[in-house]
Formats: C-alpha cells, structure tokens, sequence
C-alpha cells in the first residue's frame, strides 16, 4: 500500500501576494545559514533564513512589478532577479548590503525566465527573451555583451518563447540553448553558430516549463494541457519523444528535476505539487497543501542530502517546505 503523501515540514507566510519564484543557497559550510530566495507578484524579493523560517531581507529593486526569476551567481551574495519591469536586476548582499549593482533592460513583454550558465570563473551566459517577440538574446555577464541573437527562420512560426535551459554538452564546452516556444515546440540551438539543431513538437500548447538532464540526454516539458513530455536527445543531436505521461488535471506551471536525478516534482494550476521518478516517471506522491494555483518549485543544494527539501510557491501567497527524501 502506498504511503499516505506528507505535510509540509514548514510553511513560510509573510510575502503578501503571490509567489512565482523560488531558488534555494544552502550548499555553503557551517557555520552558513541556508537560505530560500522568493519573488513575489509585489514585485519584492524575500530572504528567507531556514533556520528561523523568518525574512531576513526584503529587496525591492523592480518597480513593484512581479518578480518571476532569482537565481544565486556562485554563492548567496550575489544575485540576480528578473520582473515585469522588463529588467534583470544584479544584487550586491554580501555584508549586509541590499543593493542593485547593475541592470539589463530586456524589452521583453513575456515572462519567460532567463536562463544562466557558468562558463568560468566570474563568466556567465545569460540566455533571454528578446524585444522581437521570437528572439532570444544571449549576453556574457557580468560584462553584458551580446553573445548572439537566436532567430526562427522566416516562416517558422514558433511564437513567443517560453521557457529557456543553457547548458553545455560534454563532449566539448559548446554552450547549447533548449526553449520552449508557444506553439508547443522545444528547440535546440547551438549558441556558437546561432542556428537550430533540432526541433520537435512536444505540446498543442504553449511549453510552460521544461527541465533538462544532461547525463541521461533527456528532458521534460509541461504546458496547458493534462500531458508531460518526456523526449530525449540522441547522438546527432537530434531531439525524439520518449513518452508522454497523462496527468488527471490541466495545467503545468513549473518542472524541476532533482540534482541526484532521481525524481522530479512539477508545480500544478489544480493547486498539487506532484512527484515523479524520473527513471520511468512513475508517480510517487501528491502533495496537496494550497488553495490556489502553485507557480514554482525548487529543490534545496544542501550538500548532505537527508537535509534536502522541497519548497513551492503558490497564488495563495504561501510557500510550503516539504523533506520527501525520507519517503523517497
């Protein structure tokens, strides 16, 4: 018999709107505090200490508009956001400061989240939506120079792009681009020469959110609809499906996949969070807290993996935390 799906292990209130963003920094050494970052509608970043399970900080840096994107750039001083403010914000926490070091001003209507990848030491690249609608526009940080634009050929239709993941093949350091754009299809690019390797028409939807694992050359999308994608990348770089997964309700807003690999959760529009093996997908738990739509989900980096956590943010204005690695 299955086991019954667990509480929350905490629930963090006190963001007064809707949470569309969640990114975890709890990989640091003792004596480090592990912190939740959350971008809420209000347009406020909060800092959650998961010790207290209190704001330690609250950032305003767009404008009150929502914010839908934080990630951490190697360690928890620094920062970056993105809102509907069309900016991308670089934050500067370290000693206690609060401030927006620099800013890049996308142009971008949409909110598809931009995508980061490391390249060296101090070197990102920053995948995002472009101000023509079907662009994607990758720039070097913290320098800010255009890498290249990624264009549809004439004709290709794919609409706005929805979702973006950088990252690298192993073979070589060439930075590849996956996006999921509004006509359904997932795309990938090769960044170097800004032209498409492959394409494949996943969903009748737009692709709400995809998650890539770059050992098994595999990954998933969600849209709109009641299916998951499962599709696979194969030596010519060639992308095929693998396997569609009914779901019982419509709607995926968010896929992330569990650094180990071993299972991922999706975020749902039937207010569930639901968890999948990802070897075969198979169903693990529903987790059923919210009220309302959840928006993201985010696994913790903490470096022992029984202290590993779940978080998801909900219209409800709530995140629950959940520890699913004992039942996993």
């Amino acid at each position: 018999m299955a086991l019954p799906p667990p509480d929350p292990q905490f629930v963090l209130r006190g963001t007064s709107a809707a949470v569309h963003t969640l990114h975890f920094s709890c990989g640091g050494p003792e004596p480090d505090i592990p912190l939740l970052f959350s971008g809420s509608e209000n347009g406020f970043i909060h800092v959650w200490n998961l010790k207290t399970h209190r704001v330690d900080t609250a950032l305003d840096g767009h404008g009150r508009k929502s914010v839908y994107c934080v990630e951490t750039m190697g360690g928890k001083d620094r920062l970056l956001s993105q809102g509907r403010d069309q900016r991308i914000c670089l934050w500067d926490l370290a000693e206690g400061r609060t401030s927006v070091t620099d800013s890049v001003f996308t142009e971008h209507v949409g909110f598809c989240r931009c995508s980061l990848l490391k390249v060296a030491q101090g070197r990102w690249l920053m995948a995002m939506a472009a101000r023509s609608l079907e662009e994607v526009q990758i720039l070097e940080l913290p320098s800010k120079t255009s890498v290249c634009t990624l264009k549809p050929e004439v004709g290709a239709k794919l609409g706005m792009p929805m979702c973006l993941k950088l990252w690298q093949l192993k073979c070589d350091s060439q930075p590849v681009l996956l996006a999921g754009y509004e006509d359904g299809s997932v795309v990938l690019w090769n960044v170097s020469m800004g032209k498409v390797l492959s394409q494949l028409i996943c969903h009748q939807e737009p692709v709400m959110s995809l998650d890539f694992d770059t050992e098994k050359a595999k990954g998933i999308s969600g849209s709109s609809e009641k299916v998951l994608s499962i599709w696979s990348l194969n030596e010519q770089q060639n992308l095929q499906v693998y396997k569609a997964h009914e779901l019982v309700n419509a709607g995926i807003s968010d896929i992330t996949i569990r650094a180990d690999k071993k299972i991922l959760a999706t975020a749902g529009w039937d207010h569930r969070i639901r968890i999948f093996g990802w070897k075969k997908l198979k169903p693990l738990a529903v987790l059923d807290y919210h009220t309302a739509t959840v928006h993201c989900v985010s696994f913790s980096d903490h470096s022992n993996p029984r202290e590993r956590l779940l978080a998801a943010g909900s219209k409800d204005q709530r995140i629950s935390v959940w520890s699913i690695y004992a039942q996993t």
